[in-house]
């Protein structure tokens, strides 16, 4: 009976244990779409882009000072960590105004990091607000056309989140004031999209090389 016991743990629980994680990953292998077809913020620069970017994408609105602690809680935990993605970017929503003191705020996010793939596009109330609309979630801007969340935007600029977060529900962006979030979920949710384009990319030279 010893000896049984013994060659169920040595083979038979690995197996199990493979088995459970493997189809942990065929379950979570793709992060879910939420909103199709977001709006594209060249409607609000023409310099910028959603599309082929994988975006995480914020609205600092009229509020910079407020929020720069939430910006260098994202790059901290998320930029720093996948800024060498090649087509990954992120993108502030800002107030027409504000050009001072995004240029004050680079500044410091680039004593923390390199900046480059820091992009910040300025528009009219109005504009802000047609365009976070187009997102079509249950968050909302405050009065200075702000948020502390932020959305993951992949190429084809769908809104990716979670369909089943065991807190929310439905999860269609992440809190940045919360270090904690941007550890336990969002990290987790990029490396998910990351992964997911990776695998896309060597299955096409795959292909190609047949």
């Amino acid at each position: 009976m010893k000896k049984v016991f013994v060659l169920v743990i040595l083979f038979i629980f690995p197996l199990v244990a493979y088995l459970f994680f493997a189809s942990g990953v065929n379950n979570f292998g793709k992060l879910p779409i939420l909103t199709e077809n977001v709006p594209d913020v060249s409607q609000m620069d023409p310099s910028a882009t959603l599309k082929g970017k994988i975006t995480i994408l914020g609205f600092l609105g009229n509020d910079i000072d407020q929020k720069k602690g939430n910006a260098f809680n994202l790059n901290q935990k998320i930029y720093k960590r996948f800024s060498e993605f090649h087509d990954f970017q992120m993108l502030m929503v800002v107030l027409e105004g504000n050009e001072d003191k995004v240029k004050s705020l680079k500044q410091e996010l680039n004593e923390l990091s390199n900046n480059d793939k820091w992009n910040f596009v300025f528009a009219n109330k109005t504009e802000i607000e047609s365009f976070f609309k187009g997102l079509n979630t249950d968050v909302h801007l405050d009065g200075n056309l702000s948020t502390p969340y932020v959305f993951i935007i992949d190429k084809d600029r769908n809104l990716r989140g979670r369909q089943d977060d065991e807190d929310e529900g439905v999860k269609y962006g992440f809190n940045t004031e919360s270090v904690a979030e941007l550890n336990n979920k969002m990290e987790d949710d990029v490396k998910i999209i990351l992964a997911e384009y990776r695998l896309a990319l060597k299955k096409n030279n795959a292909d190609r090389s047949k």
